[in-house]
């Protein structure tokens, strides 16, 4: 577990989540072709190489550390919001609402938790 990363990662979730929580107040939806949603969608697409990375890193520590962890919950959560960040991208860019960027801040939001149960996880809380 990469604390550093992690604190990174739960920053930039938090801002990304923001930034469509933004689009939600001012009534604009997630729009590739606009150059706000282009920012966004790069901001999600950062977002998600970083938690591509931290899966990486958490998946060679965890098979390599000494500690007790539960393997498979870990790994579970390592690889949740991987998934969930791109899943909400799509469902926030098809919708032609400006629900669809509140699709974006849940799934956002959901990092952050995610990320918090982990460090939980790595100590042995879990």
């Amino acid at each position: 577990m990469v604390d550093a990363l992690a604190t990174v990662l739960t920053y930039a979730s938090l801002a990304v989540a923001l930034w469509g929580v933004v689009l939600v107040v001012i009534n604009r939806r997630f729009a590739l072709n606009r150059p706000y949603g282009l920012a966004l969608a790069g901001a999600v697409l950062l977002l998600e190489l970083g938690l591509l990375v931290q899966m990486v890193a958490g998946l060679i520590n965890v098979f390599s550390t000494d500690r007790t962890v539960a393997t498979g919950t870990f790994i579970g959560y390592l690889v949740g919001p991987v998934l969930i960040v791109p899943l909400a991208a799509v469902w926030a860019a098809a919708e032609r609402s400006r629900w669809g960027s509140a699709v974006l801040v849940i799934g956002c939001l959901t990092v952050p938790v995610l990320i918090l149960r982990l460090r939980q996880i790595w100590d042995g809380h879990g």
